[in-house]
């Protein structure tokens, strides 16, 4: 690692020497729980702690004897991977007498465990509150009771707990996502993907129900990822009279030639007078008022089960950590914090504040106030329900304003899985707000020979779990086709222009901007949404498309792992896609558990590599004999993926042998992920509002034309930290490495330290983002517009 700047935050000073620190989970389980696990394990080990799993629970803190075990680094070895938690949870009802809780205090003292990191939902982080609100008290009934020392009464006289909210409903205030959702959701769409195509060869409705008895986040998310025709969720109840609204809905459907429908159930759903609705009510009011052929899929506990999306482990990975630092940096003052996360922020916020204000939302469905229940849930559920309804329900011709402007829409670059969903996002909310739409075929390649054509709400019907892209991409930059662009520009009338696309995108309205003195055909709004695997695109962390290529990455890397399992003594050596941007790589290593990731933004030397392969040799003495090396593409011209393979191959002979493994062109295939899908569909809408905004403010009556000359006409729509924010191209200039055409600035580089301390090296770690502890924000209805996705 290169040295520090001095005014970074370093963890190294935080030393949990002669701290014992107990993680369990409890509640329900979810995917991802063992990432926090083993993050929490592996953290507390590195800072010297002690580290103690406490299994099944407060079932466990409450038996003691071996349900309380130290644990060693590779006691987390190879549980990544795997769903649920390998721990165990169980529901205590002992743990809520004080009888329970005095056995529980008994058997943490009896450890020295005196920090605690609960992994559950709010139930199991109430109780947590509870006993640190008690612990003093259980200590003192424990030393009258001569259980123990009064001098270990002094000795640990409080007790710090740090919360983890491990839940695949995503029902707890103050985070975005809990850990486990994003898994929830890939199983979800799995099925739904696979029930679309049954549906469609038989002409059916299918009515699927999915988890969430007092949250509809999985219902809501599911119906916006795959574009379903009707969804219930307990938040928003159906307003009176919606079976028949429903009913004519899906036979509007069915005439406009759409051979199925699918309609999402929460499993909590109910209507306007808290009465609940059920999947087979549904059904049976298709089937009674329609005729149509329908079926129920209930999906159950296999939303729980499967194995960890990237998303999840590398959220899980990240909370682990920061709530060992937690618990480091806790002082008897603290309150009880919950790790959560804002945007793209791990933060720290007080665990009861939380708790309170999700079991306000409960009460809010209780009464019937049923938008304060929404506005309660945060921004991004707002958001959510906000684009399900401008994209789910196409009003009558009659009804839409009509602003005669002209919107085309294109893509630029490599395809990216969820461009289509972004498409199809546009298209509906430009048609809402009243514009005509069209869509250029093969990029700007396709707009100079005038492939452009209008498109209309039914032709984008299905295209949001479609990978690729089907209107067709090319890399090709505008710059030799100016003059002929114009020229269709002029022809078709198109008042504005939508790009969808990677670095090519944002440097082809780069280069528009800067033609408009030339043409005035250009003076028109230009919007930039970023879409490419690589993730490489300045003004913004996240691009549509690269969680559907982690997500591929991961799933290969864990098959490669299983198999150097089978092997024993075995490293592979993976490439990974993304240009000169190390992002794949690095967040590839950090989800799949590598040992290394090598990328260009981070330099490295023969010396580094050497240290790797003595790294290696070490880990193979231990009871995890197997390796797993990430390395982008372009990472270094000499250091090539043969030259490592051959290095590491020659170094490690008598000790391991080695594979390597060109993950290539599959990176960029296959059905976009549910955050790809959702992620596309939200900041598309987004934009279009955006472009509708400016061709208002820029639209000359007396010259009855656009003309928009200023930067802040030329945007990208970029999700950094914590917001959605549309930034002047121009002002993204500086910040973009047009050599190397990535970013000169990557957030994901601060969590590389962290892929290495999971691996077992020695690095320093920059905290100066975490440690703040903040108040749960409680928004107003305006914010759901400007904020976070």
């Amino acid at each position: 690692m290169a040295d520090q700047p001095a005014d970074k935050k370093l963890f190294e000073n935080l030393s949990g020497a002669g701290k014992a620190i107990g993680v369990l989970t409890s509640g329900g389980d979810a995917q991802g729980m063992n990432a926090a696990v083993r993050a929490v394990v592996r953290m507390g080990i590195y800072v010297e702690a002690k580290v103690y799993f406490i299994y099944e629970g407060y079932q466990g803190m409450v038996d003691g004897g071996d349900n309380i075990v130290e644990v060693s680094w590779e006691s987390v070895s190879s549980i990544l991977q795997v769903g649920g938690t390998v721990i165990g949870s169980a529901r205590c009802k002992e743990f809520r007498t004080r009888e329970g809780r005095l056995k529980a205090a008994f058997n943490l003292i009896q450890r020295g465990i005196t920090n605690l990191c609960v992994i559950g939902g709010d139930g199991s982080l109430t109780g947590a509150n509870l006993f640190r609100e008690e612990w003093s008290g259980l200590l003192e009934e424990l030393a009258q009771s001569g259980k123990i020392e009064e001098e270990a009464v002094k000795k640990y006289v409080y007790l710090n707990i740090v919360g983890m909210v491990g839940s695949i409903d995503n029902d707890f205030c103050g985070t975005d996502m809990t850990i486990g959702t994003d898994s929830a959701l890939h199983r979800i769409i799995e099925v739904v993907d696979a029930i679309m195509t049954t549906a469609q060869s038989h002409q059916r409705t299918f009515v699927l129900e999915v988890m969430g008895r007092h949250c509809g986040y999985l219902a809501l998310v599911s119906a916006l990822a795959c574009g379903a025709d009707w969804v219930f969720i307990p938040e928003y109840p159906p307003e009176e009279g919606w079976e028949e609204q429903m009913c004519v809905k899906l036979s509007e459907n069915r005439a406009r030639k759409k051979r199925l429908n699918i309609i999402i159930v929460a499993e909590g759903a109910i209507d306007s007078h808290n009465k609940p609705i059920t999947s087979e009510k549904v059904k049976d009011l298709v089937v009674q008022q329609l005729g149509f052929d329908t079926r129920v899929t209930i999906l159950g506990h296999v939303q729980r089960g499967g194995t960890p999306s990237a998303f999840d482990r590398i959220l899980a990975s990240r909370m682990g950590v920061e709530a060992v630092l937690a618990l480091l940096e806790a002082t008897p003052d603290t309150p009880a914090c919950v790790v959560s996360l804002s945007g793209n922020q791990a933060v720290r916020l007080p665990l009861m504040e939380c708790v309170q204000m999700t079991q306000e939302v409960q009460k809010a469905m209780d009464e019937r106030k049923f938008c304060e229940a929404v506005r309660l849930r945060g921004r991004s559920f707002e958001n959510n329900l906000n684009t399900y309804k401008l994209l789910s329900h196409r009003r009558p011709d009659a009804e839409l304003p009509k602003t005669n402007f002209n919107v085309a829409v294109l893509n630029v670059g490599a395809p990216a899985a969820g461009m289509n969903a972004a498409v199809r996002s546009a298209v509906r909310v430009g048609i809402t707000e009243g514009h005509n739409m069209f869509a250029v075929i093969d990029g700007f390649e396709g707009f100079a020979r005038g492939q452009i054509k209008e498109i209309s709400w039914g032709d984008v019907g299905g295209w949001t779990g479609q990978g690729g892209s089907l209107l067709g991409t090319k890399r090709t930059l505008p710059a030799k086709y100016l003059e002929k662009i114009a020229d269709q520009m002029r022809a078709n009338n198109i008042n504005a222009l939508m790009v969808i696309g990677g670095f090519e995108a944002y440097e082809s309205c780069l280069q528009l901007a800067e033609a408009r003195a030339r043409f005035e055909e250009f003076c028109i709004p230009i919007c930039v949404l970023p879409a490419t695997i690589s993730n490489n695109v300045p003004g913004t962390d996240f691009s549509i498309g690269a969680d559907t290529a982690l997500n591929a990455i991961v799933e290969t890397c864990d098959r490669i792992k299983q198999s150097a399992s089978g092997t024993k003594r075995r490293v592979f050596i993976i490439e990974t896609m993304g240009g000169y941007c190390g992002y794949l790589a690095n967040m590839g290593g950090l989800a799949a558990g590598a040992d290394a990731a090598y990328v260009f933004e981070e330099q490295f030397d023969i010396r580094e590599l050497q240290a790797n392969v003595e790294h290696l040799t070490e880990k193979m003495k231990t009871s995890i004999q197997r390796g797993l090396v990430l390395r982008n593409e372009n990472s270094n011209e000499n250091y090539t993926t043969d030259f490592i393979y051959q290095l590491y191959s020659e170094e490690g002979k008598g000790v391991f042998d080695c594979r390597k493994n060109v993950l290539g062109h599959m990176q960029q295939g296959g059905a976009p992920s549910p955050f790809d899908r959702n992620f596309g569909t939200k900041i598309s809408a987004k934009a279009v509002q955006w472009i509708s905004k400016k061709l208002k403010e820029t639209y000359r009556k007396e010259e009855g034309k656009v003309f928009a000359n200023t930067q802040d006409s030329v945007c990208l729509l970029g999700m950094r930290r914590r917001n959605l924010l549309f930034q002047p191209v121009v002002d993204l200039k500086d910040q973009a490495d047009f050599v190397h055409r990535i970013p000169k600035e990557q957030w994901w580089l601060k969590l590389r330290p962290l892929m290495k301390i999971l691996a077992k090296y020695k690095t320093s770690y920059d905290v100066s983002d975490s440690g703040q502890l903040e108040h749960v924000a409680r928004h107003s209805p305006k914010e759901a517009e400007t904020g976070a996705i």
